[in-house]
């Protein structure tokens, strides 16, 4: 049985809020401003920092 992480959990709800992001009915610019925001917070996570 695998052991449930929570900076892993946290970076894959931020990872699907990214790609939800990326689908969400609003302008060009304020979708990639939030997919970006998104993509930090999960490359932190997977680098061991804390956000």
């Amino acid at each position: 049985m695998t052991t449930l992480i929570p900076s892993k959990i946290r970076a894959i709800a931020h990872r699907r809020m990214a790609l939800s992001a990326l689908r969400a009915n609003s302008s060009l610019s304020v979708r990639l401003k939030r997919y970006n925001h998104h993509m930090t917070i999960v490359r932190s996570l997977e680098a061991g920092g804390v956000q």
